[in-house]
């Protein structure tokens, strides 16, 4: 029996996206980028990005029609990120997904953007419930046992900024480009991880929650103390601050994956896997470190192409598969939701940010 054709779209923050997805065939990923729209910002606005995603989605969609040579009449279902998110984003996304749906008849499904990140780890390698997810991004970081496409645990996350947060935050102190996980992963590369040892948030206390903001506060009187006793940053200085930064960052993740995977052992899995997916990801000091963690504990690993840890469609469309393979469908009453835990029993997470609480 033939996979439905799923076409799927995301516009959660600034990358405007479309796909098709059969089974797990990647037949089209569109991603259209908005860096240029936002750079003299030092960070998304989210006006700016609502009115692209606006002006760009039908655009994506023809493109990635066109790279999977099919046409709309032969889609079966429809997914879009329905949350969480910049709300105008969200909202443009789920008005063309309504249209396309009434206009096309045909089912329309919505995708929780976190749920995105943490099936895509089925998409691209198959794993079998419950595995052990990182899902580490730009606003959200929190460890996850994962038995179903709407079916979640959360073990712990973060109670104030997410990794990504603190990478671009790092960036703007540095003088680093937008987005800030390139480029602090670049400089790091030419870095001494030891000159600065920076804080290592909770890890002396139990359990999996996560800190960071201590993190970038620490970064930020290291920078001014070096510019007070040198009256500027040279390259070096700052080569050595982010591969500092970076490795807190990386023994944090890794100490509290430790502590996860205790716990989800605790369920005796048939076949334990840790996953890791969402824009911070792709760093590739991070994985090392995580590859070596699960070496150790007799767990696969894996993580995604580096194209499927950003914000994409492909994992909104395949998402979008496994809840229409169970029969799930929306109404017209779908609505855009700025927040949408995926652990619909756990307890909201303590500490806020600037951008609201990450569960």
């Amino acid at each position: 029996m033939t996979s439905p054709l799923i076409l799927g779209l995301e516009s959660s923050c600034d990358d405007t996206a479309a796909a098709l997805v059969r089974g797990q065939e990647v037949l089209a990923s569109v991603v259209l980028g908005q860096s240029d729209l936002h750079a003299e910002f030092g960070g998304v606005v989210p006006e700016i990005a609502a009115r692209a995603h606006a002006e760009r989605l039908d655009g994506a969609i023809m493109q990635a029609l066109d790279e999977a040579e099919t046409s709309l009449s032969d889609i079966d279902a429809i997914a879009v990120t329905a949350g969480p998110g910049l709300i105008g984003g969200v909202v443009s996304g789920v008005m063309m997904a309504k249209g396309l749906a009434t206009g096309l008849n045909k089912p329309l499904i919505g995708v929780n953007h976190l749920a995105g990140h943490a099936l895509t780890p089925r998409l691209t390698d198959g794993l079998d419930y419950p595995y052990l997810m990182l899902l580490v991004s730009g606003g959200h970081c929190q460890f996850l046992i994962v038995r179903g496409p709407e079916d979640f645990t959360r073990l712990g996350g973060t109670i104030d900024d997410a990794p990504g947060e603190a990478f671009d935050k790092t960036a703007r102190l540095l003088g680093l480009s937008q987005p800030g996980g390139p480029s602090v992963e670049a400089a790091a590369q030419g870095g001494d991880e030891t000159r600065f040892r920076f804080p290592r948030p909770l890890l002396d206390r139990p359990g999996c929650d996560m800190s960071f903001s201590g993190l970038k506060t620490a970064l930020l009187r290291q920078r001014d103390q070096l510019i007070d006793e040198k009256g500027g940053l040279t390259e070096q200085d700052r080569k050595d601050v982010c591969a500092s930064f970076q490795a807190a960052v990386r023994d944090v993740l890794v100490e509290k994956t430790r502590r996860a995977i205790a716990a989800y052992l605790d369920e005796a899995p048939a076949s334990p896997a840790l996953a890791v997916a969402g824009g911070v990801a792709a760093n590739m000091t991070l994985r090392a470190g995580l590859q070596d963690l699960c070496a150790e504990t007799g767990l696969r690993f894996t993580a995604p192409p580096l194209r499927l840890c950003t914000d994409n469609a492909a994992m909104i469309a395949y998402a979008g598969s496994e809840l229409f393979a169970r029969g799930k469908r929306d109404d017209m009453s779908l609505s855009a939701r700025p927040r949408w835990p995926l652990d619909q029993n756990a307890a909201p997470l303590l500490g806020s940010g600037k951008k609201g609480a990450k569960a």
